[in-house]
């Protein structure tokens, strides 16, 4: 060693990260709980816009289809913002990833940014993203799009 060189030793030089996936089974009940949220959630918006007489000026057709496309992208797009805004405000986080010990992660094992929370968010209403979900590694579209993971953290080391 030369003399000028350094002999400092980092606290996190000798980690390894391992990261692993979190099983169909966990992500599963994180789909179902979260949605459960989710239908909470709108309904108490609803209620909300419903009693400040918030009205939304559609264009109605005599069979109300104007009306039917413009209520299913409104819950579409906030389902979206929800659960992109919920990811990232608790770190890779919801309420069903509370509950199995899951989290979101990016590919190098590091919080989720904004722009990968809303990318996750926006993905999820990919028509058919659902069924994309039914592989062995549970690898679905709103997690290979964004370049994220869900991991168990149990079973997991990562740079968190």
């Amino acid at each position: 060693m030369e003399p000028n060189e350094s002999q400092e030793q980092h606290l996190f030089d000798d980690n390894q990260y391992h990261l692993v996936q979190a099983s169909g089974g966990k992500r599963f009940v994180n789909y179902l709980v979260d949605r459960i949220v989710f239908y909470v959630f709108f309904y108490v918006l609803s209620l909300l816009l419903a009693s400040f007489n918030v009205t939304l000026q559609v264009e109605v057709t005599p069979d109300s289809t104007g009306l039917a496309i413009f209520s299913i992208l409104i819950y579409v797009f906030t389902y979206a913002l929800f659960m992109g805004l919920i990811e990232f405000a608790m770190k890779g986080k919801t309420i069903g990833k509370l509950l199995t010990g899951t989290r979101a992660v990016r590919e190098d094992g590091t919080h989720l940014e904004l722009k990968d929370a809303l990318l996750r968010g926006i993905c999820r209403i990919i028509p058919f993203n659902v069924f994309s979900a039914l592989g062995n590694p549970c690898y679905p579209w709103h997690d290979s799009l964004s370049k994220t993971y869900v991991i168990d953290e149990r079973q997991s080391h990562y740079p968190l």
